[in-house]
């Protein structure tokens, strides 16, 4: 698994400055990894006493035996996770609200390759990503198909990630939504769309929540933000996809955008 660095994370010492209710029930917030996880589990925080926030480790299948705490209905945590769907963990997270989040994959290709090449992200078999002798465009191809026996491709990713959860009474959530909703947060859609998300969450909305979605949403605040990741010298990546490499995003996996709710 790879070690992630980066900027200390100081959220508690907010989350303590507004009176909380204790969870009643487990809560995953799973998600496609890059899909804006930081920025939703920074928001749901907001809403959860310290002492129930799950921060051992990001749950994923690997290291998913060492941490079945977070899914005990005893003792209800806030956890995050990139976990797969397969038989083991849906039998793990049956006791817990199960939130999943997905992104736009034209904009998640990009955030994965930034991410993969920032001296934030750290493993052995990729760190020659970071060495200059590969294109900006060569970079984003291999986020989209995948580079053999080191990475999935990005069909894979949302497939077992996000899509075979669908449909499974998981709450799904676009960070492209999330986003909007934190622009409009003065208006009736960011209203509805945060009450519905506290809701799916099972916590009950308190009055001062849109100051609490402010906090949690700060990027300085969060470690994997893009102008938190430092990139190699002279490495820069476009800000959006070449009309080419949206079509080889739709060529490689057909109908993903339409199911996942991009038009």
């Amino acid at each position: 698994m790879a070690v992630i660095s980066g900027i200390r994370d100081t959220l508690d010492s907010q989350v303590s400055r507004f009176e909380q209710v204790p969870l009643r029930q487990p809560v995953l917030l799973n998600s496609v990894p890059k899909g804006g996880t930081h920025l939703l589990r920074n928001i749901v925080r907001m809403f959860v006493p310290v002492e129930q926030h799950y921060d051992r480790d990001f749950i994923q299948v690997p290291n998913m035996h060492l941490h079945l705490a977070a899914f005990n209905p005893h003792a209800p945590k806030l956890a995050a996770a990139h976990l797969l769907f397969d038989d083991q963990a849906v039998a793990n997270v049956r006791t817990a609200r199960h939130v999943i989040l997905v992104r736009d994959p034209y904009d998640w290709v990009l955030a994965r390759a930034r991410f993969m090449v920032s001296h934030a992200f750290h493993q052995q078999n990729l760190e020659h990503l970071k060495s200059g002798i590969f294109s900006a465009d060569v970079l984003i191809n291999m986020m989209i198909f995948g580079i053999h026996a080191k990475t999935p491709t990005l069909l894979d990713t949302f497939t077992h990630n996000a899509v075979a959860w669908m449909g499974t009474g998981v709450y799904l959530v676009r960070y492209e939504d999330i986003l909007g909703a934190i622009r409009d947060i003065d208006t009736p859609h960011g209203d509805a769309y945060f009450r519905m998300l506290l809701n799916a969450c099972g916590i009950d909305r308190p009055p001062d929540w849109k100051e609490r979605v402010l906090v949690g949403s700060d990027r300085k605040l969060s470690r994997t933000a893009r102008e938190n990741l430092q990139l190699p010298d002279g490495m820069q990546l476009p800000v959006t996809l070449s009309e080419e490499q949206r079509c080889l995003v739709d060529f490689h996996a057909p109908g993903l955008r339409a199911l996942l709710g991009y038009t």
